[in-house]
């Protein structure tokens, strides 16, 4: 048994995920962040948070993250402390007893969009929009995936009747969503002059989203290459350890 739940394991991390028949799979695109030596993009990632503030954010949180972390993608602490000023956070009890309003600090989660999941229903015609802090891990095509749902839209199919408040998509399940389609061309300014096009801004915002799910990505993986590179040398000190010994010894014999 401990045999087979293993090889199920070595299968399961080198297999091909597999997707519903009637979805499409998800676009490949090509990532800083993918292979060995990753690296996140840190303009795009801040062109990113710009796109999840003005656009995203309105309907998902994004709870796991601080506005101080922002600072690892490149943010000044004064932009951070601007930043987290222009939203508003419960605080309390005071010396009365009660909660307070007061505006967020950088240490402070980011501030969610509704009180509750109920009045996030109620504000989104019965639909709950997700979470966004891990939403780049917790789907079966990471960041393709959520780049390729933000990108799907497309015509309904004169063969397919949507249900009321739905919209098409090509890569959701079922091919009908209820977020209808969050970008259009133009939709934000870039500071940077960066175009700001559909495909670029939503690959700036699932950069961004990638790290929020990973900020230790590059940590990880400059670790894993100092392991590599120490068992490497360890082993060219063995091996040469090992010759010596057996060198040694034939020559006794």
């Amino acid at each position: 048994m401990k045999k087979l739940l293993f090889l199920s394991l070595i299968l399961s991390l080198f297999s091909t995920p597999s997707y519903s028949s009637d979805v499409k799979p998800p676009k490949d695109v090509n990532w800083s962040f993918e292979g060995p030596t990753g690296h996140f993009d840190r303009a795009a990632a801040q062109r990113g948070f710009q796109v999840y503030k003005e656009v995203c954010s309105s309907c998902h949180s994004l709870k796991l993250l601080s506005y101080r972390n922002l600072e690892e993608i490149g943010f000044e602490k004064e932009e951070v402390k601007v930043i987290a000023s222009q939203y508003t956070t419960i605080d309390g009890p005071d010396d009365s007893g009660d909660m307070f309003e007061r505006p967020a600090r950088p240490s402070d989660k980011f501030v969610a969009p509704f009180a509750n999941e109920k009045a996030a229903r109620a504000s989104n015609g019965g639909a709950f929009p997700p979470d966004l802090s891990l939403i780049t891990k917790a789907r079966v095509g990471g960041a393709n995936y959520v780049y390729s749902i933000i990108t799907g839209y497309n015509i309904v199919p004169s063969d397919i009747e949507l249900d009321d408040g739905m919209n098409y998509n090509l890569y959701f399940p079922g091919r009908q969503i209820a977020m209808p389609p969050p970008l259009s061309d133009g939709l934000v300014q870039y500071s940077d002059g960066t175009e700001a096009s559909v495909d670029q801004m939503a690959h700036d915002v699932v950069t961004f989203l990638y790290w929020a799910a990973e900020p230790k990505m590059e940590h990880r993986k400059s670790l894993g290459a100092k392991v590599l590179l120490f068992m490497l040398v360890f082993t060219g000190l063995f091996i040469a350890a090992k010759k010596r010994v057996w060198s040694d010894l034939e020559d006794k014999h």
